[in-house]
């Protein structure tokens, strides 16, 4: 591959990753998951960041845990992201794991997410009037500008799609004035001289998405903040990003023990049913959605159900290659129809559970979760903004 000159074709025919590959017993004890998907190979297309979207500066690496990306920008002063399809899990090892010798069962646990799921995701997402970050899987061949990270990033499938910093000028929305992180937004709020407030309708409608679609990992951290002017104030409009764990399907002996929900309650495969939903109300749920109404739940989840209907879901995954929704498509559709049918039963247990919790007395705190103060849980409990979708 070293010696190709990519610059003479536009596309290429690879796959994710073979590695995952299993035999007999491994795919009883580890699971089958996604091992097919991985190892398929489907035609992308080669992109040089010299051209693309009139020139690519990199600005500097991104810091996800098992992904390795690489923040750009374009000539047009928009951020994008990188994403290697491929994830490192390395740094999620504990030392445990690694004085057992079970380093390969975690490796080979990246295989229950689909490689692909991110693209769908979005197809889904903007049906259902959910923002997204719209990724696209791409080829980025050893290349000039890639310069130090060459070694690193060249020659290696991606995700490339907006970044949840920045310029909003890629929303097609009215007075949007840039995008911010969760930790971002909570020094906007701190701001005295801002009026700020969460959509939370849209913030309910992105979470009992999560639910049909089975993202399990939702945590402060895989959302970016969308700021709208609206007069004198300020709305905070979700956008959700990072769809590795979307179609999550966690199966084979060990796998199945060691996510029991006793252990680890929110890391659930996408089943016919959501089987555990406690587990999948988060801290971030309970800061920002707590005293949230539950006819808000419920109008929501029955917008949702009538955006999603079967013939928009089948459409959304057509934006697969045909051999991968060959393996996957059906299987993953028919999930998710279920899930929408007992949506309304989803939005009142979620409610339910929220009801239950505690507001958090203490910031949030560790590599999971973002701090954020009382002070600003106080402003999200009490405003509840309800935009025109």
């Amino acid at each position: 591959m070293e010696e190709i000159n990519f610059r003479q074709y536009d596309s290429i025919v690879m796959a994710a990753n073979s590695l995952y590959e299993g035999y007999a017993l491994e795919e009883l004890m580890q699971g089958e998951q996604y091992r097919e998907a991985w190892a398929m190979p489907i035609k992308i297309p080669i992109v040089y960041l010299d051209t693309l979207f009139g020139g690519m500066k990199i600005i500097e690496e991104g810091g996800g845990k098992q992904t390795q990306s690489l923040k750009l920008r374009s000539s047009h002063g928009i951020n994008y992201t990188l994403r290697r399809v491929v994830k490192d899990p390395e740094p999620l090892i504990p030392e445990m794991a690694k004085t057992l010798g079970l380093e390969n069962i975690i490796t080979d646990g990246i295989s229950a997410q689909h490689p692909y799921a991110a693209v769908v995701v979005a197809a889904l997402a903007e049906q259902a009037d959910i923002l997204s970050t719209h990724p696209k899987i791409v080829f980025v061949p050893k290349q000039p500008v890639l310069d130090q990270y060459n070694d690193k990033y060249g020659s290696h499938m991606f995700l490339l799609e907006y970044e949840t910093e920045g310029k909003s000028s890629w929303i097609d929305t009215d007075n949007l004035i840039k995008i911010i992180d969760t930790e971002d937004l909570q020094e906007f709020k701190r701001d005295v001289s801002r009026r700020i407030s969460i959509n939370q309708a849209a913030l309910v409608r992105a979470r009992l998405f999560d639910l049909l679609i089975g993202d399990w990992d939702r945590h402060a951290k895989q959302w970016g903040w969308v700021i709208q002017r609206v007069e004198d104030d300020y709305i905070a409009i979700p956008l959700p990003c990072d769809r590795d764990n979307a179609f999550f399907n966690l199966e084979g002996v060990l796998p199945t023990i060691i996510a029991n929900k006793k252990f680890h309650p929110n890391v659930q495969p996408l089943k016919e049913q959501v089987e555990f939903l406690d587990g999948l109300v988060n801290p971030f749920d309970v800061y920002f959605l707590k005293n949230v109404p539950e006819s808000v739940f419920l109008d929501q989840a029955e917008t949702l159900q009538k955006l999603m209907t079967n013939e928009v879901i089948k459409k959304s995954f057509r934006v697969w290659p045909q051999q991968i929704y060959d393996l996957d498509g059906d299987e993953i559709i028919s999930k998710i129809i279920i899930r929408r049918e007992n949506l309304i039963s989803y939005a009142k247990q979620f409610k339910k559970i929220l009801d239950e919790r505690e507001l958090l007395k203490e910031p949030l705190v560790g590599s999971e979760h973002l701090e954020l103060d009382e002070e600003l849980i106080g402003c999200f409990d009490c405003m509840t903004v309800n935009l025109k979708f």
